[in-house]
């Protein structure tokens, strides 16, 4: 097993990548520490999880409070003996698809703020605990709006661009003391759509003002692709795995393209 052995930590585990993260690691090995804002999509992910005979506690932990961040992240290091991984994998539903003379302020600044401030306080939060021990490793997500010139996802394009620009200092920051940090950059992905989560809320509203439906505005996204197709929920878990592991032991500070050829780098 890639992770055996390890302690994880997944804000977010409620959501469809953060609970798909959740699983494969603890069937790679993990003891699984998944917090979020409902107690009852949490369970439902430690149910499947302790099912496959995996270990996973819930905690419903608020991750715009440093202060809850900090005690929830202590009193997991102390139970299990460490923090070895960490994701946030919070999600919001916020503006997209609105022209910039139509957008609000309130609606630009939203997603900023929300995703700026909950990364931070999270990776500061398990930092403390991996500098420690000397080693860990901090993953991140993102959305190819980091690198869209638009038109109509203002507020989404720079808080993508804001968490990977927080990724790539964090990895200078932590790598003197052993901690790696690596971003995720997946494309929309149809399961998570499928599963009712907070994208779904947001591209619905896109999907609307572009007058079709969602289903509709996922396949041309996908032959928007180089291979023609959108990214799933394993793949993106899996590649979660490769990058918590001792495989990818030489990978920080970048961002792993899962955009299916969406992007180019």
């Amino acid at each position: 097993m890639l992770l055996a052995d390890k302690r994880a930590l997944i804000h977010g585990a409620g959501g469809a990548i953060g609970g798909a993260v959740a699983r494969a690691f603890a069937r790679e090995g993990a003891s699984v520490f998944l917090a979020g804002r409902t107690l009852a999509r949490l369970e439902a992910v430690a149910a499947h999880i302790r099912a496959a005979g995996g270990v996973a506690e819930c905690a419903e932990v608020d991750t715009l409070d440093p202060q809850a961040v900090d005690r929830h992240a202590d009193a997991v290091a102390r139970k299990a003996g460490g923090i070895d991984i960490a994701l946030n994998a919070v999600g919001v539903a916020h503006v997209q698809g609105t022209p910039l003379a139509d957008l609000t302020l309130e609606d630009y600044e939203y997603p900023i703020r929300v995703y700026t401030r909950t990364n931070f306080i999270t990776a500061q939060a398990v930092a403390r605990h991996m500098v420690r021990k000397g080693s860990g490793v901090i993953l991140t997500l993102s959305t190819p709006g980091a690198r869209l010139p638009g038109p109509g996802f203002m507020g989404n394009c720079v808080a993508s661009s804001a968490i990977e620009g927080m990724s790539r200092h964090l990895a200078g920051e932590l790598g003197a003391q052993g901690i790696r940090v690596v971003c995720m950059r997946p494309h929309a992905i149809p399961q998570a759509e499928a599963a009712g989560s907070h994208s779904r809320d947001v591209f619905g509203m896109v999907a609307r003002r572009a007058g079709v439906g969602i289903d509709q505005m996922l396949e041309g996204a996908a032959a928007g692709t180089l291979l023609k197709r959108l990214p799933t929920l394993d793949e993106v878990a899996n590649t979660a795995v490769f990058l918590a592991s001792d495989h990818a032991g030489a990978l920080t500070g970048t961002v792993a393209n899962l955009s299916c050829g969406f992007l180019v780098d």
